[in-house]
């Protein structure tokens, strides 16, 4: 069973932001964030219980998300952001 888990991105001055991580096998396409007026960018996933890796893609560079649970390391020994689901 998946539970929606909102994802939040405060990038202002970012043409383009998706989020990436384990969950859609780090493709960009899969979850391209919405500009909100404030400049923040938000997009709701569907996960299931448990901890997930993921990073954002800002203006097609990786970032870690500043309010994430935590920091691990990918599969590829990249550094990625925790996100725990309960």
């Amino acid at each position: 069973m998946s539970k929606p888990v909102t994802f939040i991105f405060v990038a202002p001055g970012a043409r383009q932001v998706s989020l990436v991580g384990d969950f859609n096998h780090w493709q960009p396409q899969a979850h391209p964030m919405q500009r909100q007026p404030d400049g923040a960018w938000i997009v709701q996933v569907p996960l299931h219980h448990g901890h997930h890796l993921y990073r954002f893609l800002v203006d097609g560079r990786p970032v870690l998300d500043p309010r994430a649970q935590g920091v691990a390391r990918d599969a590829r020994n990249e550094p990625a952001s925790v996100r725990a689901v309960s």
